[in-house]
């Protein structure tokens, strides 16, 4: 019979059973190192007595103590039992005549394998197997011979004992090993080796956040939501610090007095109205103010542009430089660290600025000041300017300075804001952005409370400012009718639809409603087209 190890039950089918209390280690005459158990027989055979059989078939099988008939007989069964088990030793499985596992050194002598597969096996059980790598190791006892095919936690976790080969330093990853003060990057947060051989990960609130996505897109919220490369590994905080960038007005700023249009209580507006059909080829693209907190500026630039457009009826179509005002307005304002709508507005009236091709955008990456000024302009009269500098880009010449008149805040009426992108054009308006603006893909938006579950850290908000370029409404698939305004954001046309978003009409959405601004160009008559 075959020796077996006290303390354990064993599952009589040749797979991996599930592990119970650890394996005693082998008892006196079981097979250690160096020896190995016959694959036909229960019985155990040293290599020195395998030997001796093998020189000897009839030696230790008493015949000679026997007489007669029966004596023949019982030698030769005996002797055919002996050459048998020296026949089936001699054939060897390719697991035998494997070269082991460590022949070159210990792999991932930390992973979790037997504890992973939960195995532990007695005796020799070639189906007691767990991946490693690209091969298998063994959680049986018969892995614990000279040539070793045991998985690297077998000692530990089924004898309980020390393995044969210290447990290197350092940590593993996907199959890999790293030493200790490695490190890694998962999503915003970086994680370290620490000394005892564990990860050690930061805890931020990323900004692209997967299961934020999968809420929403599971939700029925009306809009869709996607993971965006230019966002991927900035924390929530550095899209609210870097991303937006425009200071909520003051409150003798909000106090100011509102343009009312002037309406009929009767007159009806389109259902839906697009900038850009009614005033093709005077309605610029999105921009993208990359790591600058500068909304402050591009929202500016990107209204002041459609409006000289609009105003000037396509005889000037400058794309304005929010570069000009983030390097050179810097009375109360700070750059790409933020600034006021007002002194925008009060920069464009009293210095005016150049086309984005004469002054192009550089301050992507946020730096602590913005680069000096490098467009001056001068006073001709009639309260015209003339700048004192050539352009900052040496392939362009034009350095004609554009202006504005004083901006103006418009009612918080949803109809009156429409009136006056009806005629007059785009307008700007400051919103609220939430967490999960950041992962707006489709659709029209409302924020969502999916976040609230994850905690404070996860729910931020800051002042973002855009411009508004239409509105429409969508019907529901419960049959309500959902009204919506467009409009163009400043992260670039690969965010959003082509760069724009809808979002909520008519209820204040994230504050959309609440602080809106027209302006009109200042545009001359020697400005105009003359036929």
């Amino acid at each position: 019979m075959g020796t077996r190890c006290p303390g354990r039950t064993l599952s009589p089918s040749t797979s991996a059973v599930p592990r119970v209390p650890r394996l005693p280690l082998p008892a006196e005459g079981t097979r250690t190192r160096g020896q190995r158990q016959s694959d036909t027989e229960g019985t155990v055979t040293s290599p020195g007595q395998l030997a001796a059989s093998r020189r000897s078939p009839a030696a230790g099988t008493g015949c000679g103590d026997m007489s007669g008939d029966m004596r023949a007989l019982l030698c030769l069964w005996l002797v055919a039992q002996v050459a048998r088990v020296a026949l089936s030793s001699r054939v060897r499985s390719r697991r035998e005549l494997g070269p082991g596992l460590y022949q070159h050194g210990v792999y991932d002598a930390g992973g979790s394998y037997c504890q992973r597969g939960d195995v532990c096996c007695r005796g020799r059980d070639d189906g007691c197997t767990v991946p490693y790598h690209d091969t298998l190791c063994y959680c049986d006892l018969f892995c614990n011979r000279t040539v070793s095919d045991c998985c690297p936690d077998f000692w530990e976790y089924c004898l309980g004992i020390p393995a044969p080969f210290p447990k290197p330093s350092g940590c593993a990853r996907a199959g890999l090993h790293y030493p200790t003060g490695a490190t890694y990057r998962d999503n915003c947060n970086l994680c370290t080796c620490g000394p005892g051989g564990q990860w050690q990960c930061e805890n931020h609130a990323c900004l692209m956040d997967g299961e934020l996505i999968d809420a929403v897109n599971r939700g029925n919220f009306g809009w869709r939501a996607a993971n965006y490369s230019q966002f991927w590994g900035m924390t929530l905080e550095d899209g609210i610090r870097h991303r937006l960038g425009t200071f909520r007005p003051s409150p003798t700023v909000m106090n100011m007095n509102e343009m009312h249009m002037n309406m009929d209580s009767n007159e009806v507006l389109p259902r839906h109205f697009d900038a850009a059909a009614k005033w093709p080829g005077m309605i610029h693209e999105p921009l993208d103010q990359g790591n600058c907190a500068g909304s402050w500026a591009f929202s500016t630039a990107a209204v002041a542009s459609d409006r000289i457009s609009i105003h000037s009826m396509g005889h000037m179509t400058p794309a304005l430089s929010p570069q000009n005002l983030l390097s050179c307005d810097t009375r109360n304002q700070r750059g790409c660290s933020g600034g006021r709508l007002d002194g925008a507005w009060w920069y464009l009236r009293r210095r005016g600025v150049v086309t984005d091709e004469c002054y192009p955008f550089t301050s992507q990456q946020s730096p602590p000041a913005a680069p000096p000024c490098m467009m001056h302009s001068r006073s001709t009269g009639r309260g015209k300017r003339q700048a004192t500098a050539r352009c900052p880009n040496p392939q362009t010449h034009s350095n004609e300075i554009y202006q504005s008149t004083p901006a103006y805040r418009l009612s918080s009426s949803e109809k009156e804001i429409m009136k006056e992108l009806l005629e007059n054009g785009p307008v700007q308006a400051i919103l609220e952005v939430h967490e999960d603006f950041f992962m707006y893909k489709s659709g029209i938006y409302r924020h969502t409370p999916v976040a609230e579950g994850k905690g404070p850290k996860h729910q931020r908000h800051g002042t973002h400012s855009v411009k508004t370029t239409g509105w429409g409404e969508e019907q529901l698939p419960d049959g309500r009718t959902q009204k919506y305004w467009t409009a163009a954001n400043s992260w670039g046309t690969a965010w959003g639809e082509g760069g724009h978003f809808r979002i909520a009409r008519g209820v204040n959405e994230c504050e959309v409603e609440s602080f809106v601004v027209g302006v009109w160009g200042r545009v001359s008559m020697e400005d105009m087209p003359h036929k």
